[in-house]
């Protein structure tokens, strides 16, 4: 499963300006594009695009160019994917924890043997 770097609802507005910077004859409010159309546009979104160079913060992971980012990159990639582990805590359920803990407790007493 692909991780998902932005939201539709959150990242709205750079939505709509990456789609006016690159798409600048297509109506993002056009009631004929249906949802194949805007997910298939959505998905080619350029990084030079004000969503691209978002997306490009929050999924970098080579440790030289994080190591060249400013203070507000690091910023916006951190509370990113602060708010996406949220998301998956908010997911869990009591069960889903107590299995987890579980396995933990399993894999801690066969490291030490």
């Amino acid at each position: 499963m692909a991780e998902d770097w932005y939201d539709l609802f959150d990242d709205w507005d750079l939505i709509e300006a990456s789609f006016a910077m690159q798409y600048p004859g297509k109506n993002l409010y056009d009631e004929s594009m249906d949802w194949v159309q805007f997910s298939a546009l959505l998905a080619g979104i350029m990084p030079e695009t004000p969503l691209g160079q978002i997306v490009s913060i929050r999924s970098e992971e080579d440790p030289r160019v994080l190591k060249s980012f400013t203070a507000e990159q690091h910023q916006i990639r951190n509370n990113w994917r602060e708010k996406k582990r949220q998301e998956q805590l908010d997911k869990l359920t009591s069960t889903d924890m107590e299995k987890q803990i579980v396995d933990l407790q399993n894999m801690m007493a066969h490291a030490f043997r």
